[in-house]
């Protein structure tokens, strides 16, 4: 049995369980279960990778030109915020990749021990309440000496009074701020309990702090937002699982590690293809044009994490390849020694990044001659609408792009997993899924989501195609039902894989609350009046987030409600098909109500966006309003009817297998020559319709 250095089993309540060699940063090798000896992570390691990545870091400042003497009669921080600011930064970024991987690694890489983590993920878990507090500090940190940066005066010379100020009402400082407080709350809840739920919600917690600099960060200025902000949000979060699950791995002495190492390289890999890609586009961006890439300082540091990443993606083909298969044949010590390798060379590359974003770009974050409209939108003001304007021109966005592609890719891989097993899967879902899912690009990459930031009416054609159609359409492709039948269970029982992980979700009280149809249809419902009816479209309208966070939301309450409607899919509750067409009739005419009464408001919907935003061919603010109204009024109508047919259909099917099952019981009673349900109720009806002709 595993024990922890208490000698203690583990308990629900936070107790430590099993003595478990795990090393840290100054361990040089425990003795492991049975009395065996490994070799440990020791102080070498973490040493090698500091001074890589501060040795990267000094070099890379130099070279991109980040640290430049200060230009004589203008504000300078001065040299404790020059030097300070990128170094508090790294620290800040080796923190939360830490953070993110150690509860990581415990949530989901490493076998559980019932509905409580293992032994080894409750030391990681412990371990990431430091590191989340001390993620927290730095980011705190880092805010004053942004400040200090921003407004070119010294840490000593601010005032309290300028920080808050910053902190609350500037985008970079509410970024940092919310960071700091999200590494407070994973701090906390890494200490409050065992279970892996609590451990993967860290992890989620954790993975959504990282996120925040990066949408008011270096990409955020860049004109084109849709590809820079997203792109750089893809590449911080797939760094943040590919090098802290190292970590945590490399903080696992022996036990499960072989396994663990075996579900993290596939994990990888996934995350070597998101930082590759989101990284050369965002890259893209920043350069503008190809030969900056040798011709600039900025070009010079993007080749060499360019370099780097070949790096790593040999080291990590090595370690699919030969190490994982001595690591279970027991030699641990080869997958040890290059998978510090492969930290100290990110490390490096860590080194390399922040440098980058501190150095001036070939296409500046904030230029001088840009036009405000192209800084505001991302993009120059389109032509008047065409089907030509529409369907080409296209605006893509990583984040949409990205949805598509996996969709695309794993409800395919499911579908031939499913055939090569023997089983067939109904084309029409395949074909379902697939409509639904080229509808969600062409409307929010196309022309279309051009006009969709300019014209209300496009705006409000983009929200019912993504509110109605493409939910109705990924329904109908049953992908829960597909994901279970498709998914393979761990070879170990300890392990929870997606599949576990999806039917936890599926029979949470979450789930159950949001699929409640009237939760549902609150959500769908409420969704359209409250957004358009308050101040919330100019504020999602003014931010990339906001606007990322508003198309989401149009489809997810979609699907919820048409999941509750026509859903195949367990989990979704069982309702009386008549139920069911009576909460579709409140959704269609909550839906044409709204349209009626937006066709008769005069006053203009998000007033300071739209004006600020609004082409000189286009007609009066209040006219595209009413065209917009009169789309959402009438929009619904061939949807409605859709789903009108499915409904019936199912009631019919129902109706038939209740009568078939009456059937069989009827056929059973002729056998044992017992009365059935059936002949009961018909003596039943005999009797009243004798009684009544007695009293009569």
């Amino acid at each position: 049995m595993l024990e922890t250095e208490s000698g203690r089993r583990p308990g629900r309540d936070g107790s430590p369980a099993g003595r478990i060699p795990v090393t840290g940063s100054g361990s040089t090798g425990r003795t492991g279960p049975g009395g065996a000896r490994g070799p440990g992570f020791g102080w070498l390691v973490p040493v090698l990778a500091v001074v890589a990545a501060a040795a990267s870091l000094l070099v890379a400042l130099r070279v991109g030109g980040a640290v430049a003497a200060a230009i004589p009669g203008l504000p300078s921080p001065g040299p404790l915020t020059t030097w300070a600011l990128p170094v508090v930064r790294l620290l800040s970024d080796g923190l939360a990749t830490a953070t993110v991987g150690l509860a990581v690694t415990a949530a989901f890489l490493l076998p559980g021990d019932g509905p409580s983590v293992s032994p080894y993920g409750y030391l990681l878990l412990r371990r990431t309440t430091g590191l989340a507090a001390g993620w927290a500090v730095a980011a705190l940190a880092l805010l004053v000496l942004t400040v200090s940066d921003v407004l070119g005066a010294s840490v000593s010379g601010l005032s309290p009074a300028a920080v808050a100020s910053f902190a609350l009402s500037i985008a970079q400082g509410q970024a940092l701020l919310l960071q700091a407080a999200l590494a407070v709350v994973v701090a906390v809840l890494s200490r409050v309990g065992v279970s892996r739920g609590l451990a993967a919600t860290v992890a989620a917690l954790a993975l959504a702090a990282v996120l925040p600099p990066a949408f008011t960060g270096h990409a955020a200025g860049a004109g084109n937002h849709q590809i820079a902000v997203t792109s750089l949000a893809l590449h911080v979060l797939g760094v943040a699982v590919w090098v802290g699950a190292l970590i945590g791995l490399l903080l696992v002495r022996r036990g499960p590690l072989a396994d663990a190492a075996a579900r993290y390289s596939r994990l990888a890999l996934g995350c070597f293809v998101a930082v590759a890609v989101s990284g050369l586009a965002n890259a893209a961006v920043r350069l503008g044009t190809a030969d900056e890439l040798w011709r600039s300082r900025y070009g010079v540091l993007i080749f060499g994490k360019f370099v780097a990443l070949l790096v790593l993606g040999v080291l990590g083909a090595a370690h699919r390849s030969r190490t994982l298969p001595a690591l279970r044949a027991g030699a641990r010590r080869a997958f040890t020694r290059l998978a510090a390798g492969e930290l100290i060379v990110f490390a490096a590359t860590a080194g390399l990044a922040v440098a980058l974003s501190r150095s001036p770009t070939p296409v500046p974050a904030d230029p001088v001659d840009v036009d405000p409209l192209t800084e505001l939108l991302g993009f120059p003001m389109p032509a008047a609408p065409s089907a030509a304007h529409l369907l080409g021109q296209p605006l893509p966005d990583m984040y949409f792009l990205t949805l598509t592609v996996v969709g695309v890719a794993g409800y395919l891989a499911g579908v031939r997993r499913l055939r090569r097993a023997g089983h067939q899967w109904p084309v029409a879902r395949t074909v379902s899924w697939l409509a639904g899912l080229l509808v969600l690009a062409a409307t929010t990459d196309l022309g279309v989501a051009r006009y969709a930031y300019v014209l209300f009416s496009a705006h409000m054609a983009q929200h019912m195609v993504l509110s109605m159609l493409v939910p109705i359409l990924l329904v109908g492709g049953a992908p829960i039902t597909l994901a279970l039948r498709a998914l393979r269970r761990p070879a170990d029982p300890d392990v929870r894989g997606a599949r576990e992980w999806l039917l936890i979700l599926l029979h949470s009280r979450l789930t159950k609350l949001l699929t409640h149809p009237l939760v549902a249809l609150g959500i769908y419902v409420g969704s359209l009046f409250g957004l358009y009816f308050s101040d919330l479209l100019g504020t999602l309208m003014r931010s990339h987030l906001g606007h990322l966070a508003m198309l989401t939301h149009f489809v997810v309450a979609g699907y919820l409600l048409f999941w509750v409607l026509i859903g195949v899919d367990p989990g979704r509750p069982r309702l009386d098909p008549a139920l069911l067409v009576i909460i579709h009739f409140a959704a269609m005419m909550a839906h044409g109500f709204f349209g009626l009464i937006l066709m008769q408001t005069t006053a203009v919907i998000a007033p300071d966006w739209y004006t600020a935003v609004h082409p000189t061919w286009a007609s009066t603010l209040l006219a595209d309003q009413k065209l917009g109204a009169g789309i959402a009024w009438a929009f619904g109508e061939l949807p409605a009817a859709v789903v009108m047919i499915v409904l019936v259909r199912q009631w019919i099917r129902a109706d038939q297998r209740e009568q078939a099952r009456l059937d069989r019981a009827a056929d059973r009673a002729d056998a044992s020559g017992e009365e059935d349900e059936l002949a009961r109720y018909n003596a039943f009806l005999r009797a009243a319709a004798e009684s009544d002709r007695q009293g009569a």
